[in-house]
């Protein structure tokens, strides 16, 4: 198969009818074969029913081109629905876009000819007019995305944006785990797909409903950039980071402690005035630091054996598939 379109979705069953048929009507200026894929997370509206019928209809018809759909028992977020979603694609190329009619089912055809024809590993939507509102939106998305590239080093200008491109092999590599489909290039740059670019795109306003995001999208978002840092760096040897400050603080507070021992045997061997060790706030403090140095090394170590040893069960239940 050419294509398989991932559109993860929570209530938004006013838009599903006019998505699929925006998306046709763009397929069918193709002569790409494709797959549709709806992750229904947790919906309480009829999303599911009306993903349900449109997928009916499409095998009445004999469609080469399928309507599938996986349907969550509860919402679980939208990175926990691209991984469902990805593990069922079978395109070579995968789209992903959000359901609520603000990207454009126009760029498909030219996505997919930057991932097939020009063959890059990743690209991302950049909407750079945006219909959204300036101080709740606007404003804190780019000082996240300003602070996306200084921390990933992956230059894009939208970070966030549903509208994406991948090469299969892509979606197949990487763990989007937690919220860290914000950062999907960064997981895919780490997995070794470097070549990521963008493509500016159409934003379109929202039709119907109300967004799903609040404003603690951004203090998890950041909470979200500053793991995937250390991650990036360090997920698969933490006993580099934790081991060496716990060497390097246990090694202060030990040198410290020995200054001091050392200090008082020579002030009683010179018969200079001396202070009890511990009438000494030093000491106090360097125990605190070897202490707080044995702590990161055994967090370290840990990290070692949880690393090795872990065994990550299912992050979320499929309550129907279609």
């Amino acid at each position: 198969m050419d294509l398989s379109i991932v559109i993860p979705l929570l209530n938004e069953a006013d838009s599903i009818p006019e998505l699929q048929s925006w998306i046709d009507r763009v397929m069918q200026t193709t002569d790409l074969s494709y797959e549709v894929i709806y992750i229904d997370d947790g919906s309480t509206d009829t999303s599911w029913s009306i993903i349900s019928t449109l997928s009916r209809k499409r095998e009445q018809n004999n469609s080469t081109n399928p309507i599938k759909g996986i349907k969550f028992q509860t919402n679980y977020g939208k990175s926990q629905a691209l991984h469902a979603g990805f593990k069922l694609t079978q395109g070579n190329v995968v789209i992903t876009m959000d359901a609520d009619l603000q990207d454009s089912p126009d760029e498909i055809p030219e996505l997919y000819k930057m991932i097939s024809v020009e063959n890059h590993d990743l690209v991302s939507g950049w909407k750079k007019k945006r219909y959204d509102s300036v101080i709740s939106k606007n404003l804190p998305s780019k000082l996240f995305n300003w602070a996306a590239r200084k921390t990933s080093g992956v230059q894009l200008n939208d970070f966030n944006c549903g509208l994406k491109a991948y090469k299969s092999e892509v979606v197949k590599n990487i763990d989007v785990h937690g919220e860290m489909h914000r950062y999907i290039p960064v997981l895919s740059k780490n997995a070794g797909f470097t070549d990521i670019t963008e493509k500016e795109v159409i934003h379109q306003a929202r039709k119907y409903g109300t967004t799903k995001f609040g404003y603690e999208r951004f203090i998890n978002g950041f909470l979200d950039l500053i793991t995937i840092a250390f991650i990036s760096k360090y997920g698969k040897r933490p006993m580099h980071l934790f081991g060496s400050l716990g060497v390097i603080t246990f090694m202060i507070g030990f040198i410290t402690a020995g200054y001091i021992g050392v200090s008082k045997l020579y002030r009683m061997a010179t018969d200079l005035p001396y202070i009890l060790v511990t009438d000494n706030p030093w000491f106090f403090i360097a125990l605190t630091t070897m202490v707080l140095g044995t702590l990161f090394f055994i967090a370290g170590f840990l990290g070692e054996l949880i690393l090795r040893n872990g065994n990550q069960g299912d992050r979320y239940k499929i309550a129907e598939k279609i």
